[in-house]
């Protein structure tokens, strides 16, 4: 195969057989757009199998001729023309439909190769141009370029086009090619820089507002849809009876464990048909949403400057500045609005562009039943992080555990979960208790049982119990496995937000908030022990002023933060929620000689005091009932609970409330990038991941992502 047409075996082959074709395709002899070869190529019908290592030739023969030929770059502007065709008419054609598939899995192959393979920077061997005197089809691009013209073709047809069983094998085949388009983002470092070229993702962002919203419609639209593709036993869903699959359908998947990404349909088909919400088509349709709303490009801008800072840098006029263009996805899927609720703007802040409307609850429960993913976790982030209509709907509504249960069931099984999934979800936590109305109300949410929590039997334990005690558990794993400062603080973060609403917390929740404090307790004082040691060590003279123990151990530093955290949250129950609360009265009083080692330490004891005010409170009240027999807990907690009644808070000291709330980092594009991607590599898409430089592949590490928390 290369120049001249392959020689088939025992027998001669007509120009319109594949083996002829698809040789000319990758040689040297150049097609015109306007050819008649390529509606040969893409009509072929005839059912052939390559083994890899034929594919792999015919790759690196297309790389090889591709800048004399510009034929990828022709096929793309021919699967466009396809496209167009296909939406022509109320009723496609399957003839349109086949061509269409058969262009799309031929760019993909061919386009997936040279950018895994290219030697240059700026994907110059992708070609993407055409000579001045070569003549174009009159519908092609003439004003744009090749990758523009593509993108706006496909990017239409997934925003226009309704996924019906007749569709949905075009729809999936395209969103497989997407992945191939954009994957010069693998070829890129982990931070965006102002000499990255990616064409097509590029393109993508240049694209008519309309455009846009019909794609982050569509996309969201199949995820809550979850499409199945029709599946018939055979390799690949069937056209139409009276029409074969195209020769591509049969070569990928004799060579989808090498060339033809193993992604493709097959194995998703097979998996699918037995699995519920599975859907191929919805997956992939969130992980694009996800690379296009996460996508940032860095540009250089010349920024005019003050004379003096002229004068500073040898008298230039002019520096260089770098920014971020804004992503219209991004800004797309911020300004989603329920098409159930058309909220008047009453501060006339009137939405620019085109609005996407989506049924806000099918994606609230849509969400509920996917959150064990990665990719809808980010989605979850991304939508009550950015879109503030959204993040309303799901404060209002009345059934939050529809949505609070998954997240709290992946946060109890932390082990069998990637750091960053754990710590997504606790910062979508973190963000809906800023809240004051989410956290009064987790605690009037009862639930009947929690079947997955298998340490004791939780039985009408409210949401909001429930919630403290896995947040408890997550920091408790934490700090034996990961020891992820940020997670802690997180955790930390949301149970602070809720101290001051909590309402009837239950025993096990207190007791397990008593024995938090407990652990942390025992490592501070540890790590006092081991820095009081060093200390001794130290002679006076090679101190520094006022430079205390904890100045001097970052990790000592640390644990006094977080001491300090859980002191603040007891202080905010027992000062705002005390009458409300007598289970976690009852774990004090039943503990507090976990306090005592603090109550005169100068970095607690004004907490402490606190603390102490209830408890001496509730020791007197005790030490004044006449008992008969010995005290058990039902007696304790019913005094409790009788002067709890007359508790008016009589020397509490009122301390300002903690109030967490979560801002993104200044780059969040360093962190998202490379997640997504990962996701999307380890998922749906294969990529030679030698040939990738976006993230690390030989440890696959998870980075936590440092968003930042002001109190």
């Amino acid at each position: 195969m290369g120049g001249v047409p392959s020689t088939p075996r025992g027998g001669n082959l007509r120009q319109e057989d594949a083996e002829y074709l698809i040789g000319e395709f990758v040689g040297n002899r150049a097609y015109p757009v306007s050819s008649d070869f390529w509606q040969k190529l893409l009509d072929l019908s005839l059912t052939v199998q390559w083994p890899h290592d034929r594919i792999l030739h015919a790759c690196e023969m297309l790389a090889q001729n591709n800048h004399h030929t510009r034929h990828l770059g022709k096929v793309l502007i021919h699967l466009v023309l396809c496209l167009q065709d296909s939406m022509s008419s109320s009723t496609a054609s399957s003839a349109s439909y086949k061509k269409a598939v058969n262009a799309t899995y031929i760019s993909s192959v061919f386009l997936k190769y040279i950018i895994e393979n290219s030697k240059s920077e700026k994907f110059e061997d992708l070609c993407l141009s055409f000579d001045e005197d070569t003549k174009i089809h009159a519908t092609s691009p003439t004003d744009q370029s090749i990758e523009s013209f593509f993108m706006r073709g496909v990017l239409s047809y997934i925003g226009a086009s309704d996924v019906s069983p007749h569709s949905c094998l075009l729809h999936h085949e395209l969103l497989n090619l997407m992945f191939v388009a954009m994957s010069t983002q693998l070829r890129s470092g982990p931070s965006p820089g102002t000499k990255d070229v990616h064409p097509f993702i590029d393109a993508a962002m240049i694209q008519e507002s309309t455009v846009v919203a019909a794609v982050v419609r569509r996309l969201l639209l199949n995820f809550i849809m979850r499409p199945r593709v029709p599946f018939n036993g055979s390799n690949y869903p069937v056209f139409p009876e009276g029409s074969q699959p195209g020769v591509l359908q049969r070569v990928s998947s004799a060579a989808a464990n090498f060339v033809l990404l193993p992604y493709y349909t097959f194995n998703y088909l097979v998996s699918s048909s037995g699995e519920g919400l599975r859907s191929p088509l919805a997956d992939k349709s969130l992980l694009l949403l996800l690379i296009l709303v996460h996508y940032r490009k860095c540009v250089i801008e010349d920024a005019s400057i003050t004379k003096t800072n002229v004068e500073a840098i040898g008298g230039n006029s002019y520096m260089k500045e770098t920014y971020f263009c804004e992503n219209p996805y991004c800004k797309a899927l911020n300004s989603v609005r329920d098409v159930e609720f058309d909220r008047v703007d009453i501060e006339g802040n009137a939405q620019s562009g085109p609005v996407v409307r989506l049924p806000f609850a099918s994606l609230f429960d849509t969400l509920g039943l996917c959150l064990d993913g990665e990719s809808s976790v980010l989605l979850l982030y991304s939508l009550v992080h950015g879109n503030s209509d959204f993040l309303e709907y799901v404060l209002v509504r009345t059934d939050l555990d529809t949505l609070l249960m998954p997240i709290l069931e992946t946060l109890y099984n932390a082990s069998k979960r990637t750091p960053n999934q754990i710590y997504m979800l606790l910062i979508v936590l973190l963000i809906l208790s800023q809240d004051s109305s989410f956290n009064a109300s987790i605690h009037k949410l009862i639930l009947q049982s929690v079947p997955w929590y298998q340490e004791r039997l939780l039985h009408k334990t409210s949401l909001g119990s429930l919630m403290v005690v896995i947040l408890i558990r997550t920091v408790k794993y934490n700090l034996s496995k990961l020891r992820d400062v940020y997670l802690h603080t997180n955790c930390l973060a949301i149970l602070a937000n809720m101290a001051p609403h909590v309402h009837k917390l239950s025993a096990y929740a207190s007791q397990r908030l008593v024995s938090l404090f407990d652990m942390l307790s025992r490592k501070y004082i540890k790590l006092t022990d081991i820095m009081d040691d060093s200390v001794l060590k130290i002679a006076p003279d090679q101190f520094e002023g006022n430079v205390t123990k904890e100045d001097m151990s970052p990790e000592l530093h640390i644990y006094t933060d977080f001491l300090r955290i859980v002191l603040e949250i007891f202080n905010a129950i027992l000062t705002y929620a005390l009458p409300r609360n007598p289970e976690v009265v009852y774990a004090i009083m039943h503990r507090q000689e976990v306090f005592q080692p603090f109550k005169n330490h100068p970095r607690f004891n004004e907490l402490i005091e606190n603390i102490y005010t209830v408890l001496d409170f509730f020791n007197s009240r005790m030490d004044m009932q006449q008992m008969e027999g010995e005290w058990s807990v039902d007696k304790v907690l019913q005094v409790i609970i009788t002067n709890c009644r007359s508790w008016r808070g009589e020397g509490m000291k009122m301390f300002n409330q903690l109030r967490f709330t979560y801002e993104q980092e200044s780059h969040p594009e360093e962190f998202f990038i490379p997640y997504v991607w990962r996701l999307v590599v380890f998922d749906s898409f294969s990529f030679n991941l030698d040939a990738i430089t976006l993230f690390p592949i030989d440890q696959p590490v998870y980075e936590t992502q440092s968003g930042e928390l002001d109190v």
